[in-house]
């Protein structure tokens, strides 16, 4: 049984422990990703109802399920407005964090840090801390696809990342103790330490094939089926970011007519 906390996180029964034996292909390495002492937390959930979220730090959809085994994605890396300070803006595709207290995943951050406006990629197995890919270039306008994949034989997670537009890969794999399976994501998020950080300026964010060419993204293998995000029926949920005062900050369009794809529009950083 899950609980909460009093800002609404869902937290795990049991501790969630990783085996974090971590490889690297040939061409990427990994750091712990310092950019920011932060992570990318499971969905603040405030409000929930007919296929409609508003979480503090989630924008996107979400599908949930049972015994969830493939998410895949693709994105095109959005240019962030800086005005000076740091804001920050994760675009992920993953696996658990809708309802469940562990999140499996990968993406780019398109982030201002200290005005600058600054690309990178990474992948996290939360509760365990980020890790920033090395050597994997991240620019604005590059078409990123990405796939989380859960093998029930050796019980591992395997995260996947490529640049299609420079031709980069990497991907990694480690088992996940205790994870639940429980959703797939496809998400615009405010990262989080110690509380919701400040949204980066990222306009519109743009997820699925109709916009990157890439087929067969914005798909999920839930409990055996694999379809599109629209495929799913009554299980999707369509997530607003809100601030503290309920103010949207990011919200998503409606799905494509294939189910496949949407856009993702940030409005306003919200106090």
């Amino acid at each position: 049984m899950l609980s909460r906390t009093p800002r609404g996180r869902f937290l795990a029964p049991l501790a969630l422990v990783a085996v974090l034996a971590l490889s690297a292909d040939a061409a990427n390495s990994f750091s712990p990703l310092t950019v920011a002492p932060r992570q990318h937390a499971p969905a603040v959930i405030h409000h929930l109802r007919e296929g409609l979220a508003s979480s503090t730090n989630w924008s996107g959809y979400a599908v949930t399920g049972t015994n969830v085994t493939d998410v895949e994605g693709s994105w095109t890396v959005p240019a962030v407005s800086c005005p000076g300070g740091s804001q920050y803006a994760s675009l992920w595709i993953g696996i658990d964090g809708f309802n469940s207290g562990s999140v499996e995943q990968t993406g780019t951050d398109s982030d201002c840090q200290n005005g600058v406006p600054t690309y990178y990629a990474w992948f996290e197995f939360y509760p365990h801390p980020a890790y920033m890919v090395n050597n994997f270039a991240v620019h604005p306008g590059d078409v990123i696809s990405a796939r989380t994949n859960y093998d029930p034989k050796s019980r591992q997670f395997t995260v996947s990342l490529t640049n299609v537009t420079t031709g980069q890969s990497f991907s990694t794999s480690t088992r996940v103790n205790n994870a639940r399976r429980t959703s797939a994501e496809w998400i615009v998020e405010a990262p989080w330490s110690s509380g919701v950080l400040p949204l980066a300026n990222f306009s519109t964010a743009k997820f699925g094939g109709d916009y990157t060419g890439v087929g067969g993204t914005s798909a999920a293998t839930v409990n055996g089926t694999t379809g599109p995000i629209g495929a799913f029926g009554s299980n999707v949920v369509a997530i607003t970011m809100v601030s503290s005062s309920n103010g949207t900050k990011a919200t998503p369009s409606n799905l494509s007519g294939d189910g496949t794809s949407f856009t993702d529009w940030w409005y306003s950083p919200g106090p």
